[in-house]
């Protein structure tokens, strides 16, 4: 299984551009950052700085939305189908670069 990060990344940025201007938290997510959702059946929002989207773990992450939604989230953000605890666990050990 390879990982097609260039794209994955390209892709992301492309779904927060077109977003941009209808995220109604927009305005919450400081500079350099980026709103996740997260969870199985209940999603929470969480901000992430943008470098997580870079670590190869978190590639996993984008890895799976990408099968699982495309570039169609049901959020209107990137959605990461993953359980809440495994995301905070993951998260907790990445250090923004």
């Amino acid at each position: 299984m390879g990982f097609r990060l260039p794209a994955m990344i390209q892709g992301s940025r492309q779904l927060l551009k077109h977003h941009s201007g209808f995220s109604r938290k927009q305005s919450d997510v400081p500079k350099g950052h980026v709103a996740v959702y997260v969870g199985e059946a209940q999603r929470k929002r969480f901000v992430v700085p943008i470098s997580y989207l870079n670590h190869p773990s978190f590639a996993v992450l984008l890895n799976r939305a990408e099968e699982e939604f495309g570039f169609d989230h049901p959020m209107g953000g990137l959605t990461i189908p993953c359980k809440e605890d495994a995301f905070i666990r993951l998260t907790s050990k990445l250090n923004p670069a």
